[in-house]
């Protein structure tokens, strides 16, 4: 079966990601493209790389032209597709990649965005383990899925295996995060210009203030965490275009062993096909990941700290947006998980 397709926002990072995955699945029919100041251009005025869709004309991001598609996704700056959203029919599968639909608490989104709250819509990492199962059974007919946050997908896919587990505690956890720059979207801003990152890595949002931190925190409660979880999140922009490298620590619970947490990361992740766990000592690359729908986990203990030390893999745009989106929609449209979607990463 074929589903159409629009896709608002198309002129950024994220939704210029969507449309390259989606060029090449076979279910999906890519026929509506919209932007906002880019309106009336051609998508490959404005995405060049995007070869096969190069003639499609951007059109205004409006409730009229999105609807009556299939499948609807959105790309676009947090707090634009809530209203949006809510005027599209039922029947619409709608899949934002923004973080309007994420965050279950009014309080934390009053505190980290602002702005009218939206209803949170199913959370879309199918691999996150849950108090029942996987985050994948939600997503099982859903026709509302909230893509993650790169940076709170790749930390609660680190540390939630051994939360589901009881091999590590929820307080005192800490990441700090190597990231590139397209994660903060394609507007142009000062610090995110080459002459300011090349040669260097600058750290932002440091100190608690960072927007993911309520997401992650609430991916981690819904695999165990109790409400004594903190988490310290630190994220450092280095020059590299794409890709993120999570280093996570956690305090292991008493008795806990290396053999512990090995089997409770291998048995988490053993089926999976996006997420892997490395053999004992092979830690990942942000760059083996890149253009691949992937996370690549690696673990070691810590002993004389009595912590876990998991490092995590995953390119930002892929299995941190887009990759997870259209997994997402997969599993929600009853398709292959994995169709449109590939494990291998571009090298050099």
């Amino acid at each position: 079966m074929t589903y159409s397709v629009a896709v608002a926002g198309a002129s950024g990072y994220a939704g210029g990601e969507v449309l390259r995955l989606l060029s090449a699945h076979p279910n999906f029919t890519v026929t509506t493209v919209t932007a906002h100041s880019n309106a009336g251009q051609r998508l490959g005025d404005v995405q060049p790389h995007l070869r096969s869709l190069a003639d499609l004309v951007l059109q205004p991001t409006t409730a009229e032209v999105l609807d009556g598609h299939d499948v609807v996704f959105f790309a676009l700056p947090h707090g634009a597709s809530g209203a949006l959203s809510e005027q599209l029919g039922a029947s619409t599968l709608a899949i934002d990649c923004g973080a309007d639909h994420r965050l279950t608490s009014k309080t934390d989104w009053d505190e980290f965005y602002g702005g009218d709250f939206a209803e949170p819509w199913v959370y879309g990492v199918p691999e996150l383990l849950t108090v029942s199962g996987k985050q994948r059974d939600n997503l099982v007919g859903a026709t509302r899925i909230a893509a993650p946050g790169c940076n709170a997908s790749t930390v609660a896919l680190s540390l939630a295996p051994g939360i589901a587990a009881d091999v590590i505690e929820a307080f005192d956890i800490v990441t700090v995060l190597a990231v590139g720059p397209s994660g903060a979207g394609k507007s142009a801003k000062v610090h995110l210009l080459g002459s300011e990152l090349m040669g260097s890595a600058n750290p932002y949002a440091v100190g608690g203030t960072h927007r993911h931190i309520p997401e992650i925190k609430q991916a981690l409660r819904g695999a165990g965490a109790g409400d004594d979880i903190t988490v310290s999140f630190t994220p450092v922009l280095v020059p590299m275009s794409r890709g993120i490298l999570a280093t996570s620590t956690a305090r292991l619970q008493p008795g806990m062993t290396e053999a512990d947490v090995r089997s409770a990361w291998e048995l988490a992740y053993a089926s999976e096909p996006f997420v892997h766990v490395l053999p004992a000592g092979q830690f990942p690359r942000s760059a083996d990941t890149l253009g691949a729908n992937t996370c690549l986990i690696g673990l070691a203990v810590d002993e004389d700290a009595g912590r876990v030390v998991v490092v995590a893999a995953l390119d930002n745009l892929v299995k941190g947006t887009a990759g997870a989106a259209i997994q997402s929609a997969n599993i929600a449209l009853g398709l292959p998980e994995t169709t449109g979607l590939s494990t291998d990463g571009v090298a050099p």
